[in-house]
């Protein structure tokens, strides 16, 4: 009886040491966790809209009215996840990040970011989180892809297989219309959010 007592204090006292350890290792990491997770975000920012100087969290997002514009907008697999103003050296807005995560991707979700400036033009788009089929949905990650939705002015996009005609084309990638469908959602829902939002003369 009392070897067992004597051997469940031992556990307790190693978890108990194993448990402090942890949570000093999380104290010593969280810092630089997050300033590295902070410069990957600016970065991700600056390359899809390089004019700007600094960006700032837009302060009246609203995650419930976002998901409405989205629902209303047929694009309720998305989620915006965070919404940037990109401002110019002067401090003058002139554009916007937006972040969006669709459920719909083939290996899992797909996070970008959209940069749109003040006159609805996609400046760029940049992939945060991807996980699809290696040499088929991991295509969306190359340039190629990617720059078919820059420096266009629509409404939404939408993909063809049959050899883009007009500016709201994208040709989808051979062999990956799932993830063609999810990427090109996740910028139609930046375009939607920022069209009801922040667009001049929007509805809000």
């Amino acid at each position: 009886m009392n070897k067992m007592i004597k051997n469940a204090l031992i556990l307790m006292a190693i978890t108990l040491v194993a448990g402090l350890g942890l949570g000093v290792v999380y104290e010593i990491t969280k810092a630089p966790i997050a300033a590295a997770q902070e410069k990957a975000t600016q970065e991700a920012y600056k390359s899809v809209l390089s004019e700007a100087s600094e960006f700032a969290d837009y302060a009246d997002f609203d995650a419930k009215e976002a998901a409405g514009i989205l629902e209303e907008a047929g694009l309720s697999s998305d989620i915006i996840d965070a919404v940037a103003e990109a401002k110019d050296k002067s401090g003058e807005v002139i554009g916007y990040v937006i972040t969006v995560t669709s459920k719909e991707g083939y290996g899992g979700d797909i996070r970008i970011s959209t940069g749109i400036d003040t006159t609805g033009t996609v400046k760029g788009v940049s992939i945060l989180s991807i996980s699809e089929t290696a040499g088929l949905g991991m295509k969306a990650t190359e340039d190629e892809f990617q720059n078919q939705f820059k420096d266009k002015q629509v409404d939404s996009f939408a993909y063809t297989k049959s050899g883009a005609s007009a500016d709201n084309e994208i040709d989808a990638l051979s062999g990956a219309t799932i993830t063609t469908n999810a990427f090109t959602n996740d910028v139609n829902a930046a375009l939607a959010y920022y069209t009801e939002v922040l667009a001049e003369g929007g509805s809000n």
